[in-house]
């Protein structure tokens, strides 16, 4: 099994992976078909299905969908251009892609939200469609958006496709158990077998720059968070607050009363930094969703500035050993909060964290592991009920709190030898399991918890 750091972490934009990344790729990846097919197209048409429709709109899916199907891809989003794009379209009533004529696509009519049809795939489904001048369908396909900004076709799902059938890789492990086995007989750490796995795939000159940009953009997320305040869009009104909690942190530096427990001040705003910047639609890197995006670079960030020691050249080793676990989670349950609640998004940040950043203070690969299960262990359960269908409340402290537990994790895994009586494996397992058996209302769609005892306007 192989899942590359650049799966586990890409660049993409906000407010979430799964509802707006996803139909955004899905989009990208019609207008391919398109392009591939021996006829030619007159039209377009939409249908959001699940959980895509219930807080599609709170999330951007309906805005992303059609940028996804006027040639906007995540990775090189651009948000000037996109409204620019989208003001167009509204007036034409037409889309221009790349590389095909004019499509005919008003997203007031042919953009449409299914509530009462969920697709049997995946509950964040969508269908999009070609037409002919005539308004006959003359290409369908059916996408899901399976967390994390991958996609999936209808066929692509049933055959399996959402697991790796690349070339061989030297340590395919599919769960912590033979992860450990191969590093106990390798004698190599995560970090290492993950980079000798993915230097096989890409090289390793395009491993090292890909995981420089990551962090690029992870740390300008962070500062772009920390100096801007002002109302976060979708109606809640929510004000941003990480750059008045920054602002009085810097403050009371050096003060002789701080209390020590100001250092969850400090995890917990650089985690809501990056929140709000994806609450506000901005570029984030999914880690291993936008929705827990706040989570491993508050803990990095966290390290580099507040731990002794701490250095920039291990950041690799922490991201690698991050993208090794969250890689299990994916493969052995669910990193989607509409598939498995909030358990799959927070608390798998919050294991992929606590894990690099055990790595990189100096722990073996059995304590790394440790590190892992405590954080997913006590994240277990954790629903997923955003008010208004927007990331914002409670996702925003949420992963505040995810990096906390995170370091915690990772402190009381150093403190042991690595034995423990919980395994990876089972708090993986019990997370698939407790996701299969929560109902749908508290799995993103808007329907249950907060998001309906919370006024939400």
């Amino acid at each position: 099994m192989f899942l590359s750091v650049f799966d586990m972490f890409k660049v993409g934009v906000g407010p979430s992976s799964s509802h707006t990344m996803g139909p955004m790729v899905a989009g990208a990846r019609f207008l391919d078909a398109l392009r591939a097919a021996p006829f030619k197209a007159h039209g377009l048409r939409a249908s959001l299905h699940g959980s895509l429709a219930f807080t599609g709109v709170g999330h951007a899916t309906d805005r992303a969908t059609v940028l996804g199907l006027a040639g906007f891809r995540p990775d090189t989003y651009d948000a000037e251009a996109a409204e620019t794009t989208l003001a167009a379209i509204a007036e034409s009533k037409q889309v221009t892609p790349e590389g095909l004529p004019p499509l005919a696509f008003d997203p007031t009519t042919d953009l449409r939200f299914d509530f009462e049809r969920a697709l049997p795939g995946h509950a964040n489904g969508m269908i999009l469609m070609a037409t002919d001048a005539q308004g006959d369908v003359i290409l369908q396909e059916v996408y899901y958006s399976v967390g994390g900004g991958f996609v999936l076709t209808e066929g692509e799902l049933a055959a399996g496709k959402d697991t790796d059938d690349g070339p061989a890789v030297p340590y395919p492990f599919k769960s912590a158990a033979e992860m450990l086995d191969m590093a106990k007989a390798s004698g190599l750490s995560i970090a290492e077998m993950k980079r000798a796995n993915e230097v096989s795939r890409g090289g390793a000159a395009n491993l090292d720059k890909g995981v420089a940009r990551l962090w690029d953009v992870m740390e300008g997320c962070i500062e772009r968070g920390l100096t801007t305040d002002g109302i976060l869009p979708g109606g809640l009104s929510v004000k941003r607050r990480a750059k008045n909690i920054h602002d009085q942190l810097q403050a009371e530096r050096g003060m002789n009363q701080q209390a020590p427990h100001t250092i969850n001040d400090w995890m917990s705003v650089y985690a809501m930094a990056v929140n709000e910047e994806n609450a506000a639609g901005g570029q984030v890197v999914t880690a291993p969703t936008n929705g827990a995006a706040g989570v491993v670079p508050a803990v990095i960030r966290y390290w580099l500035d507040h731990v002794p020691g701490a250095t920039r050249a291990r950041i690799p080793d922490f991201l690698l050993t991050a993208a090794a676990i969250g890689g299990l989670v994916k493969y052995n349950a669910s990193i989607s909060g509409a598939e498995a609640g909030c358990q799959a998004e927070v608390g798998s940040a919050a294991a992929m964290a606590a894990a690099g950043l055990c790595a990189v203070m100096g722990g073996t690969p059995e304590q790394i592991e440790n590190a892992a299960e405590i954080a997913l262990e006590h994240h277990l359960g954790m629903t997923c009920d955003p008010v208004k269908g927007l990331v914002q409340v409670p996702c925003i402290e949420r992963n505040g709190l995810g990096a906390i537990k995170a370091v915690s994790a990772a402190s009381l895994a150093l403190r042991g030898d690595g034995t423990h009586f919980v395994p990876l494996d089972a708090a993986i397992e019990t997370m698939r399991q407790t996701g299969r058996d929560m109902h749908e209302h508290y799995k993103e769609t808007s329907l249950g918890g907060l998001a309906v005892n919370v006024p939400n306007c």
